[in-house]
């Protein structure tokens, strides 16, 4: 009996130890991890979207939490110091995995002035297009918020890449996630703009 007491003493020392060790480190790196998440899969699709811009958007940024408890970050794009823009990454789901999209918003007329991918586990040169073919992420260009982001088979405006329904739907999911999130946090988002500005 006290060698099976011992045991379970051990094996909870043990437990707990591991426990806090693995806590440790995961809370040291976890500022790592989110850096090297911005350098290499955002800040692409950021500089491409706001690549007109006077300003940093990487450092001019701020987080938001939407209804569904998921904090979002967004960058803020100025021309001539006036902030006109604003990105942010949403998800849709593809047929091998989820797809990050920045979606960036013109912040006057609120129509979209750019898509790109961040991430994905599509097939590569078949769903893997929906990264690396600018003429499909080109077609959200220019449309208002108000339209239907889907593919034509679907009622909407943006052309299915051949082959590749299923991913070009998982892109369209991402950008109508990117429209309810923005239109519900918009008094929000203006009210940190204004903020970073002063």
């Amino acid at each position: 009996m006290r060698e099976m007491i011992s045991m379970v003493v051990v094996l909870t020392v043990l437990s707990a130890f591991s426990g806090g060790l693995l806590a440790t480190v995961r809370s040291n790196t976890q500022v790592q991890i989110e850096n090297q998440v911005l350098k290499f899969q955002k800040a692409p699709a950021i500089k491409a979207i706001l690549s007109d811009v006077s300003n940093d958007p990487l450092q001019d940024r701020f987080k938001l939490t939407g209804d569904d408890g998921t904090e979002n970050t967004f960058f803020v794009g100025k021309q001539d110091g006036n902030p006109y823009a604003v990105a942010f990454e949403t998800k849709g789901k593809g047929f091998e995995g989820e797809i990050g999209l920045m979606v960036g918003i013109n912040l006057e007329d609120d129509t979209v002035i750019g898509v790109r991918v961040t991430t994905h586990s599509e097939t590569p040169g078949v769903g893997s297009r929906a990264k690396d073919d600018p003429s499909f992420a080109g077609q959200f260009e220019g449309l208002a918020l108000g339209n239907g982001f889907s593919v034509k088979s679907d009622g909407g405006d943006i052309d299915a890449m051949s082959g590749a329904t299923i991913t070009s739907k998982g892109v369209c999911i991402a950008a109508t996630k990117a429209r309810e999130l923005y239109a519900k946090l918009k008094p929000e988002i203006n009210n940190q703009i204004t903020n970073l500005a002063n």
